[in-house]
Protein backbone atom coordinates (compact mmCIF):
# COMPACT_ATOMS: atom_id res chain seq x y z
CA UNK A 1 0.00 0.00 0.00
CA UNK A 2 1.43 3.40 -0.99
CA UNK A 3 1.70 5.82 1.90
CA UNK A 4 1.56 9.49 0.97
CA UNK A 5 3.54 12.14 2.82
CA UNK A 6 1.85 15.06 1.07
CA UNK A 7 0.54 17.77 3.35
CA UNK A 8 -3.28 17.58 3.07
CA UNK A 9 -5.39 20.69 2.67
CA UNK A 10 -8.77 21.50 4.26
CA UNK A 11 -11.66 19.26 3.26
CA UNK A 12 -13.94 20.94 0.74
CA UNK A 13 -17.67 21.31 1.29
CA UNK A 14 -18.34 18.93 -1.59
CA UNK A 15 -15.99 16.27 -0.20
CA UNK A 16 -17.46 16.63 3.28
CA UNK A 17 -20.98 16.12 1.95
CA UNK A 18 -19.87 12.92 0.22
CA UNK A 19 -18.23 11.70 3.45
CA UNK A 20 -21.34 12.39 5.52
CA UNK A 21 -23.53 10.66 2.97
CA UNK A 22 -21.18 7.69 2.89
CA UNK A 23 -21.18 7.37 6.67
CA UNK A 24 -24.98 7.51 6.78
CA UNK A 25 -25.21 4.80 4.11
CA UNK A 26 -22.66 2.59 5.85
CA UNK A 27 -24.24 2.90 9.30
CA UNK A 28 -27.02 0.27 9.04
CA UNK A 29 -24.75 -2.11 7.11
CA UNK A 30 -21.89 -1.91 9.62
CA UNK A 31 -24.32 -2.16 12.55
CA UNK A 32 -25.66 -5.45 11.22
CA UNK A 33 -22.29 -7.10 10.69
CA UNK A 34 -21.66 -10.09 12.90
CA UNK A 35 -19.39 -9.87 15.91
CA UNK A 36 -16.89 -12.10 14.14
CA UNK A 37 -16.83 -9.88 11.05
CA UNK A 38 -16.33 -6.72 13.07
CA UNK A 39 -13.64 -8.30 15.23
CA UNK A 40 -11.83 -9.57 12.16
CA UNK A 41 -11.84 -6.10 10.64
CA UNK A 42 -10.35 -4.56 13.79
CA UNK A 43 -7.62 -7.21 13.86
CA UNK A 44 -6.87 -6.47 10.21
CA UNK A 45 -6.49 -2.74 10.91
CA UNK A 46 -4.10 -3.52 13.77
CA UNK A 47 -2.04 -5.84 11.57
CA UNK A 48 -1.73 -3.28 8.78
CA UNK A 49 -0.63 -0.58 11.22
CA UNK A 50 2.02 -2.90 12.62
CA UNK A 51 3.20 -3.63 9.07
CA UNK A 52 3.70 0.09 8.42
CA UNK A 53 5.21 0.89 11.82
CA UNK A 54 8.65 2.01 10.62
CA UNK A 55 7.33 4.61 8.17
CA UNK A 56 4.57 5.79 10.49
CA UNK A 57 7.00 6.36 13.34
CA UNK A 58 9.37 8.23 11.04
CA UNK A 59 6.69 10.71 10.00
CA UNK A 60 5.30 10.96 13.55
CA UNK A 61 8.75 11.95 14.83
CA UNK A 62 9.10 14.59 12.12
CA UNK A 63 5.76 16.20 12.97
CA UNK A 64 5.62 15.86 16.78
CA UNK A 65 9.29 15.79 17.95
CA UNK A 66 8.45 12.79 20.15
CA UNK A 67 11.20 10.17 20.46
CA UNK A 68 11.22 6.99 18.43
CA UNK A 69 11.01 4.86 21.56
CA UNK A 70 7.97 6.77 22.83
CA UNK A 71 6.24 6.53 19.45
CA UNK A 72 7.03 2.84 19.10
CA UNK A 73 5.43 2.16 22.49
CA UNK A 74 2.43 4.29 21.62
CA UNK A 75 1.83 2.52 18.33
CA UNK A 76 2.00 -0.80 20.16
CA UNK A 77 -0.63 0.52 22.59
CA UNK A 78 -2.80 1.57 19.64
CA UNK A 79 -2.79 -1.81 17.95
CA UNK A 80 -3.22 -3.54 21.32
CA UNK A 81 -6.43 -1.65 22.05
CA UNK A 82 -7.77 -2.39 18.56
CA UNK A 83 -7.28 -6.10 19.24
CA UNK A 84 -8.71 -5.80 22.76
CA UNK A 85 -11.92 -4.26 21.40
CA UNK A 86 -12.03 -7.02 18.80
CA UNK A 87 -11.94 -9.61 21.57
CA UNK A 88 -14.66 -7.78 23.49
CA UNK A 89 -16.96 -7.61 20.47
CA UNK A 90 -16.44 -11.29 19.71
CA UNK A 91 -17.29 -12.16 23.33
CA UNK A 92 -20.57 -10.22 23.12
CA UNK A 93 -20.99 -8.77 26.60
CA UNK A 94 -20.94 -5.21 25.21
CA UNK A 95 -24.56 -5.65 24.08
CA UNK A 96 -25.67 -5.93 27.75
CA UNK A 97 -28.46 -8.29 26.68
CA UNK A 98 -31.36 -8.52 29.16
CA UNK A 99 -34.45 -10.68 29.00
CA UNK A 100 -37.51 -10.43 31.24
CA UNK A 101 -40.00 -13.17 30.41
CA UNK A 102 -43.71 -12.43 30.71
CA UNK A 103 -44.82 -12.88 34.31
CA UNK A 104 -48.53 -12.62 35.27
CA UNK A 105 -47.55 -12.61 38.96
CA UNK A 106 -45.01 -9.78 38.80
CA UNK A 107 -45.12 -7.67 41.98
CA UNK A 108 -46.53 -4.50 40.43
CA UNK A 109 -48.94 -6.32 38.14
CA UNK A 110 -48.66 -8.61 35.09
CA UNK A 111 -45.35 -8.12 33.26
CA UNK A 112 -45.03 -8.39 29.46
CA UNK A 113 -42.11 -10.06 27.72
CA UNK A 114 -39.42 -7.37 27.44
CA UNK A 115 -35.95 -7.82 25.97
CA UNK A 116 -33.24 -5.17 25.80
CA UNK A 117 -29.84 -4.76 24.19
CA UNK A 118 -27.42 -1.97 23.32
CA UNK A 119 -27.25 -0.97 19.66
CA UNK A 120 -24.97 1.33 17.60
CA UNK A 121 -25.87 5.02 17.61
CA UNK A 122 -24.85 5.76 14.03
CA UNK A 123 -22.04 7.86 12.53
CA UNK A 124 -19.55 9.20 15.11
CA UNK A 125 -17.40 12.30 14.65
CA UNK A 126 -14.03 11.90 16.38
CA UNK A 127 -11.82 14.94 17.04
CA UNK A 128 -8.25 13.65 17.29
CA UNK A 129 -5.88 14.73 20.06
CA UNK A 130 -2.39 16.15 19.56
CA UNK A 131 -0.29 14.75 22.40
CA UNK A 132 -0.74 11.08 21.44
CA UNK A 133 -0.47 11.01 17.63
CA UNK A 134 -1.33 7.32 17.54
CA UNK A 135 -3.28 6.33 20.67
CA UNK A 136 -5.61 9.36 20.75
CA UNK A 137 -5.59 10.20 17.07
CA UNK A 138 -6.70 8.61 13.81
CA UNK A 139 -6.70 4.95 14.90
CA UNK A 140 -6.88 5.67 18.61
CA UNK A 141 -9.24 4.64 21.36
CA UNK A 142 -12.20 6.71 20.17
CA UNK A 143 -12.00 5.33 16.65
CA UNK A 144 -11.48 1.72 17.74
CA UNK A 145 -14.28 1.82 20.31
CA UNK A 146 -16.74 3.44 17.88
CA UNK A 147 -15.94 0.96 15.11
CA UNK A 148 -16.22 -1.89 17.60
CA UNK A 149 -19.62 -0.59 18.65
CA UNK A 150 -20.78 -0.80 15.04
CA UNK A 151 -20.61 2.92 14.23
CA UNK A 152 -18.99 4.52 11.16
CA UNK A 153 -16.27 7.03 12.07
CA UNK A 154 -15.57 10.44 10.59
CA UNK A 155 -12.17 11.44 11.93
CA UNK A 156 -11.33 15.15 12.25
CA UNK A 157 -7.53 15.21 11.96
CA UNK A 158 -5.48 17.28 14.37
CA UNK A 159 -3.48 20.11 12.81
CA UNK A 160 -0.40 19.09 14.80
CA UNK A 161 0.34 16.00 12.69
CA UNK A 162 -1.53 16.21 9.36
CA UNK A 163 0.78 14.04 7.25
CA UNK A 164 0.78 11.27 9.85
CA UNK A 165 -3.02 11.55 10.04
CA UNK A 166 -3.38 11.14 6.29
CA UNK A 167 -1.03 8.15 6.25
CA UNK A 168 -2.75 6.44 9.17
CA UNK A 169 -6.18 7.07 7.66
CA UNK A 170 -5.10 5.51 4.38
CA UNK A 171 -4.01 2.38 6.24
CA UNK A 172 -7.22 2.19 8.28
CA UNK A 173 -9.44 2.72 5.22
CA UNK A 174 -7.51 0.19 3.15
CA UNK A 175 -7.56 -2.42 5.90
CA UNK A 176 -11.29 -2.04 6.45
CA UNK A 177 -11.92 -2.36 2.72
CA UNK A 178 -9.77 -5.50 2.57
CA UNK A 179 -11.75 -6.91 5.49
CA UNK A 180 -15.04 -6.40 3.65
CA UNK A 181 -16.33 -3.41 5.60
CA UNK A 182 -18.80 -1.19 3.72
CA UNK A 183 -17.61 1.93 1.92
CA UNK A 184 -17.97 5.01 4.11
CA UNK A 185 -17.37 3.22 7.40
CA UNK A 186 -14.23 5.31 8.00
CA UNK A 187 -13.24 8.71 6.59
CA UNK A 188 -10.92 11.55 7.53
CA UNK A 189 -11.51 15.29 7.27
CA UNK A 190 -9.16 18.25 7.68
CA UNK A 191 -9.71 21.82 8.80
CA UNK A 192 -11.49 23.56 11.70
CA UNK A 193 -14.48 24.55 9.58
CA UNK A 194 -15.08 21.03 8.30
CA UNK A 195 -15.12 19.76 11.88
CA UNK A 196 -17.64 22.42 12.92
CA UNK A 197 -19.91 21.73 9.95
CA UNK A 198 -19.77 17.97 10.50
CA UNK A 199 -20.62 18.37 14.19
CA UNK A 200 -23.74 20.33 13.25
CA UNK A 201 -24.87 17.83 10.61
CA UNK A 202 -27.92 15.76 11.51
CA UNK A 203 -26.32 12.59 10.15
CA UNK A 204 -23.73 12.63 12.95
CA UNK A 205 -25.17 10.96 16.06
CA UNK A 206 -22.33 11.28 18.61
CA UNK A 207 -18.93 12.93 18.92
CA UNK A 208 -15.75 12.65 20.96
CA UNK A 209 -12.86 15.03 21.61
CA UNK A 210 -9.47 15.17 23.30
CA UNK A 211 -7.96 18.59 23.89
CA UNK A 212 -8.21 21.87 25.73
CA UNK A 213 -11.04 23.16 27.92
CA UNK A 214 -11.87 26.14 25.66
CA UNK A 215 -11.87 24.04 22.49
CA UNK A 216 -13.86 21.23 24.05
CA UNK A 217 -16.38 23.58 25.60
CA UNK A 218 -16.97 25.33 22.26
CA UNK A 219 -17.68 22.00 20.57
CA UNK A 220 -19.88 20.84 23.47
CA UNK A 221 -22.00 23.96 23.09
CA UNK A 222 -22.39 23.29 19.35
CA UNK A 223 -23.43 19.68 20.00
CA UNK A 224 -25.99 20.81 22.59
CA UNK A 225 -27.35 23.64 20.44
CA UNK A 226 -28.26 21.39 17.48
CA UNK A 227 -31.96 20.88 16.74
CA UNK A 228 -31.21 17.29 17.73
CA UNK A 229 -28.58 17.50 20.51
CA UNK A 230 -26.13 14.61 20.52
CA UNK A 231 -23.82 13.05 23.10
CA UNK A 232 -20.45 14.82 23.15
CA UNK A 233 -17.68 13.03 24.99
CA UNK A 234 -14.88 15.51 25.61
CA UNK A 235 -11.72 14.81 27.59
CA UNK A 236 -10.51 18.30 28.49
CA UNK A 237 -8.20 19.57 31.25
CA UNK A 238 -6.87 18.37 34.59
CA UNK A 239 -4.16 19.30 37.11
CA UNK A 240 -4.22 15.85 38.76
CA UNK A 241 -3.38 16.89 42.34
CA UNK A 242 -1.09 14.71 44.46
CA UNK A 243 -1.45 14.70 48.25
CA UNK A 244 1.46 13.58 50.45
CA UNK A 245 0.63 12.84 54.08
CA UNK A 246 3.01 13.58 56.94
CA UNK A 247 3.68 9.93 57.58
CA UNK A 248 4.46 9.24 53.94
CA UNK A 249 6.79 12.24 53.77
CA UNK A 250 8.63 11.06 56.87
CA UNK A 251 8.91 7.47 55.64
CA UNK A 252 9.98 8.15 52.03
CA UNK A 253 9.82 11.84 51.25
CA UNK A 254 12.96 11.91 49.10
CA UNK A 255 11.79 8.91 47.07
CA UNK A 256 8.42 10.55 46.44
CA UNK A 257 10.16 13.75 45.38
CA UNK A 258 12.30 11.93 42.80
CA UNK A 259 9.29 10.00 41.48
CA UNK A 260 7.29 13.20 41.20
CA UNK A 261 9.97 14.85 39.07
CA UNK A 262 10.06 11.80 36.81
CA UNK A 263 6.27 11.90 36.46
CA UNK A 264 5.65 15.60 35.87
CA UNK A 265 8.46 15.86 33.30
CA UNK A 266 7.53 12.66 31.45
CA UNK A 267 6.96 13.46 27.79
CA UNK A 268 7.90 17.10 28.52
CA UNK A 269 4.81 17.35 30.73
CA UNK A 270 2.46 16.85 27.79
CA UNK A 271 0.26 14.22 29.42
CA UNK A 272 -3.32 15.00 30.40
CA UNK A 273 -2.62 12.98 33.58
CA UNK A 274 0.55 14.90 34.53
CA UNK A 275 0.63 15.58 38.29
CA UNK A 276 0.51 19.38 38.13
CA UNK A 277 0.17 20.07 41.85
CA UNK A 278 2.05 18.38 44.71
CA UNK A 279 0.98 19.04 48.30
CA UNK A 280 3.70 18.33 50.87
CA UNK A 281 4.21 18.97 54.61
CA UNK A 282 6.02 22.26 55.18
CA UNK A 283 8.54 20.88 57.67
CA UNK A 284 9.24 17.62 55.87
CA UNK A 285 12.27 18.71 53.86
CA UNK A 286 10.53 17.69 50.62
CA UNK A 287 10.56 21.22 49.21
CA UNK A 288 14.32 21.35 49.71
CA UNK A 289 14.72 17.90 48.14
CA UNK A 290 12.73 18.96 45.09
CA UNK A 291 14.90 22.04 44.67
CA UNK A 292 18.06 19.91 44.63
CA UNK A 293 16.93 17.17 42.24
CA UNK A 294 18.55 17.12 38.82
CA UNK A 295 15.85 17.75 36.23
CA UNK A 296 15.90 16.39 32.67
CA UNK A 297 17.15 18.46 29.76
CA UNK A 298 14.69 20.62 27.80
CA UNK A 299 12.60 18.78 25.21
CA UNK A 300 10.81 20.26 22.22
CA UNK A 301 7.04 20.48 22.67
CA UNK A 302 4.59 19.04 20.17
CA UNK A 303 3.95 22.18 18.17
CA UNK A 304 4.12 25.97 18.23
CA UNK A 305 0.59 26.36 19.57
CA UNK A 306 1.31 24.16 22.58
CA UNK A 307 4.60 25.98 23.13
CA UNK A 308 2.93 29.41 23.18
CA UNK A 309 0.06 28.18 25.34
CA UNK A 310 2.52 26.69 27.82
CA UNK A 311 4.53 29.90 28.06
CA UNK A 312 1.35 31.93 28.64
CA UNK A 313 0.15 29.58 31.40
CA UNK A 314 3.56 29.50 33.09
CA UNK A 315 3.85 33.28 33.01
CA UNK A 316 0.43 33.66 34.63
CA UNK A 317 1.43 31.24 37.37
CA UNK A 318 4.84 32.84 37.94
CA UNK A 319 3.33 36.33 38.17
CA UNK A 320 0.94 35.38 40.97
CA UNK A 321 1.93 37.33 44.11
CA UNK A 322 1.87 34.20 46.30
CA UNK A 323 3.99 32.06 43.97
CA UNK A 324 7.79 31.88 44.17
CA UNK A 325 10.26 29.98 41.96
CA UNK A 326 11.59 26.68 43.26
CA UNK A 327 13.35 25.22 40.20
CA UNK A 328 13.71 27.61 37.29
CA UNK A 329 16.36 27.55 34.60
CA UNK A 330 17.24 30.44 32.33
CA UNK A 331 15.51 28.59 29.51
CA UNK A 332 12.17 28.09 31.26
CA UNK A 333 10.33 30.07 28.59
CA UNK A 334 12.48 29.04 25.65
CA UNK A 335 11.69 26.59 22.89
CA UNK A 336 12.39 23.94 24.03
CA UNK A 337 11.51 24.92 27.60
CA UNK A 338 13.49 23.79 30.64
CA UNK A 339 11.40 22.04 33.36
CA UNK A 340 10.11 24.43 36.03
CA UNK A 341 8.80 24.08 39.57
CA UNK A 342 6.95 26.86 41.37
CA UNK A 343 6.09 27.02 45.08
CA UNK A 344 3.20 28.34 47.17
CA UNK A 345 1.25 27.46 50.30
CA UNK A 346 -2.02 25.68 50.89
CA UNK A 347 -3.42 28.88 52.41
CA UNK A 348 -2.70 30.72 49.16
CA UNK A 349 -4.34 27.97 47.10
CA UNK A 350 -7.44 28.14 49.28
CA UNK A 351 -7.52 31.93 48.94
CA UNK A 352 -7.29 31.87 45.13
CA UNK A 353 -8.06 28.38 43.80
CA UNK A 354 -9.13 29.53 40.35
CA UNK A 355 -5.71 31.01 39.60
CA UNK A 356 -3.53 28.41 41.29
CA UNK A 357 -5.41 25.20 40.46
CA UNK A 358 -5.00 25.63 36.72
CA UNK A 359 -3.56 23.32 34.09
CA UNK A 360 -0.14 24.23 32.71
CA UNK A 361 0.30 21.82 29.82
CA UNK A 362 4.04 21.25 29.63
CA UNK A 363 7.07 20.67 31.91
CA UNK A 364 5.95 22.72 34.90
CA UNK A 365 4.25 22.01 38.23
CA UNK A 366 3.29 23.74 41.45
CA UNK A 367 4.55 22.53 44.83
CA UNK A 368 2.21 23.45 47.70
CA UNK A 369 3.37 23.44 51.34
CA UNK A 370 0.81 22.78 54.06
CA UNK A 371 1.18 23.29 57.80
CA UNK A 372 -1.81 21.39 59.12
CA UNK A 373 -2.82 18.08 57.60
CA UNK A 374 -6.44 19.21 57.65
CA UNK A 375 -5.48 21.59 54.83
CA UNK A 376 -5.32 18.55 52.54
CA UNK A 377 -9.05 18.09 53.11
CA UNK A 378 -9.69 21.79 52.53
CA UNK A 379 -7.87 21.70 49.20
CA UNK A 380 -9.69 18.52 48.21
CA UNK A 381 -12.96 20.36 48.78
CA UNK A 382 -12.12 23.31 46.51
CA UNK A 383 -10.59 21.54 43.51
CA UNK A 384 -12.81 21.11 40.48
CA UNK A 385 -13.27 17.99 38.36
CA UNK A 386 -10.11 15.98 37.70
CA UNK A 387 -9.06 12.99 35.66
CA UNK A 388 -6.97 11.71 38.55
CA UNK A 389 -6.12 12.41 42.18
CA UNK A 390 -3.21 10.74 43.96
CA UNK A 391 -2.50 10.05 47.61
CA UNK A 392 0.92 9.12 48.92
CA UNK A 393 0.24 7.85 52.39
CA UNK A 394 0.63 5.09 54.93
CA UNK A 395 -2.07 2.50 55.60
CA UNK A 396 -2.61 3.76 59.16
CA UNK A 397 -3.02 7.42 58.10
CA UNK A 398 -6.04 8.71 59.98
CA UNK A 399 -6.73 11.30 57.29
CA UNK A 400 -6.81 8.76 54.45
CA UNK A 401 -10.48 7.61 54.63
CA UNK A 402 -11.89 11.16 54.57
CA UNK A 403 -9.41 12.31 51.93
CA UNK A 404 -10.34 9.38 49.70
CA UNK A 405 -14.03 10.08 50.22
CA UNK A 406 -13.62 13.72 49.19
CA UNK A 407 -11.42 12.98 46.20
CA UNK A 408 -13.74 10.26 44.91
CA UNK A 409 -16.27 13.03 44.32
CA UNK A 410 -13.78 15.11 42.34
CA UNK A 411 -11.78 12.65 40.20
CA UNK A 412 -12.40 9.73 37.89
CA UNK A 413 -9.37 7.72 39.03
CA UNK A 414 -7.80 7.66 42.50
CA UNK A 415 -4.26 6.38 42.99
CA UNK A 416 -2.56 5.19 46.17
CA UNK A 417 1.26 5.43 46.28
CA UNK A 418 1.50 5.40 42.49
CA UNK A 419 1.66 8.05 39.75
CA UNK A 420 -1.08 9.01 37.27
CA UNK A 421 1.05 9.27 34.13
CA UNK A 422 0.46 6.09 32.19
CA UNK A 423 -3.18 5.11 31.58
CA UNK A 424 -3.29 1.37 31.08
CA UNK A 425 -5.80 0.03 28.54
CA UNK A 426 -7.76 -2.48 30.64
CA UNK A 427 -11.28 -3.68 31.35
CA UNK A 428 -11.58 -1.69 34.61
CA UNK A 429 -9.86 1.52 33.49
CA UNK A 430 -11.65 4.86 33.78
CA UNK A 431 -10.30 7.94 32.02
CA UNK A 432 -12.70 10.77 32.67
CA UNK A 433 -14.04 12.80 35.55
CA UNK A 434 -16.38 15.60 36.57
CA UNK A 435 -16.28 18.73 34.43
CA UNK A 436 -13.91 20.24 33.33
CA UNK A 437 -11.90 17.01 33.26
CA UNK A 438 -14.50 15.65 30.87
CA UNK A 439 -17.94 16.58 29.59
CA UNK A 440 -19.48 13.27 30.67
CA UNK A 441 -18.22 12.01 34.01
CA UNK A 442 -19.99 8.65 33.62
CA UNK A 443 -17.98 7.70 30.51
CA UNK A 444 -14.37 6.77 29.83
CA UNK A 445 -12.19 7.31 26.78
CA UNK A 446 -9.72 4.55 27.73
CA UNK A 447 -10.43 0.88 28.38
CA UNK A 448 -13.08 -1.46 27.05
CA UNK A 449 -15.90 0.47 28.77
CA UNK A 450 -15.29 3.22 26.18
CA UNK A 451 -17.46 1.25 23.75
CA UNK A 452 -20.61 2.14 25.73
CA UNK A 453 -20.33 5.80 24.69
CA UNK A 454 -21.49 4.86 21.19
CA UNK A 455 -24.28 2.41 22.03
CA UNK A 456 -27.86 3.12 23.03
CA UNK A 457 -30.44 0.80 24.61
CA UNK A 458 -33.43 -0.54 22.67
CA UNK A 459 -36.14 -2.64 24.34
CA UNK A 460 -38.29 -5.11 22.36
CA UNK A 461 -41.67 -5.90 23.93
CA UNK A 462 -43.83 -8.85 22.92
CA UNK A 463 -41.77 -9.45 19.80
CA UNK A 464 -41.97 -12.77 17.87
CA UNK A 465 -38.81 -14.84 18.19
CA UNK A 466 -37.79 -14.67 14.55
CA UNK A 467 -38.01 -10.88 14.57
CA UNK A 468 -35.76 -10.45 17.61
CA UNK A 469 -32.02 -9.72 17.39
CA UNK A 470 -30.06 -12.91 17.94
CA UNK A 471 -28.69 -11.61 21.24
CA UNK A 472 -32.24 -11.69 22.62
CA UNK A 473 -33.61 -14.90 21.14
CA UNK A 474 -34.48 -17.94 23.25
CA UNK A 475 -31.77 -20.56 23.35
CA UNK A 476 -29.01 -17.92 23.31
CA UNK A 477 -27.82 -18.73 19.75
CA UNK A 478 -24.76 -16.49 20.08
CA UNK A 479 -23.80 -18.05 23.43
CA UNK A 480 -23.18 -14.70 25.11
CA UNK A 481 -23.57 -13.54 28.70
CA UNK A 482 -27.13 -12.34 29.35
CA UNK A 483 -29.24 -11.21 32.30
CA UNK A 484 -32.42 -13.30 32.35
CA UNK A 485 -35.18 -12.46 34.81
CA UNK A 486 -32.65 -10.43 36.76
CA UNK A 487 -30.06 -13.22 37.02
CA UNK A 488 -26.76 -12.96 35.13
CA UNK A 489 -26.18 -16.04 33.03
CA UNK A 490 -22.70 -16.67 31.67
Amino acid sequence: MALTTTLPGPTTAQALEAILTGAETAAPIWAETTAEERASALHHVADRLDDAAERLIEVAHEETHLTGARLQGELKRTTFQLRLFAEMVAEGSHTDARIDYADPDWGMGPRPDIRRRLEPMGPVLVFAGSNFPFAFSVAGGDTSSALAAGCPVILKAHSGHPRLSAMTAAIVSGALEEAGAPAGVFSIIFGTESGRVALMDERVKASSFTGSIPGGRALLDIANARPEPIPFYGELGSVNPTFVTRKAAKARGEQIAHEFVDSYTLGAGQFCTKPGILLVPAASGMVESLADIQHPAPATLLNDRIQSGYVDALERLAQHPDVTPLVTASGAYDAPPAPTLMHTTAASVLADPQALIAECFGPAALVVSYYNESELLDVARVIDGQLTATIHGEEDDEIAPELIRLLSRKAGRLLWNQWPTGVSVTYAQHHGGPYPASTSSSSTSVGTAAIFRFLRPVAYQGMPQHLLPQELQDGNPLEISRRVNGVQQL
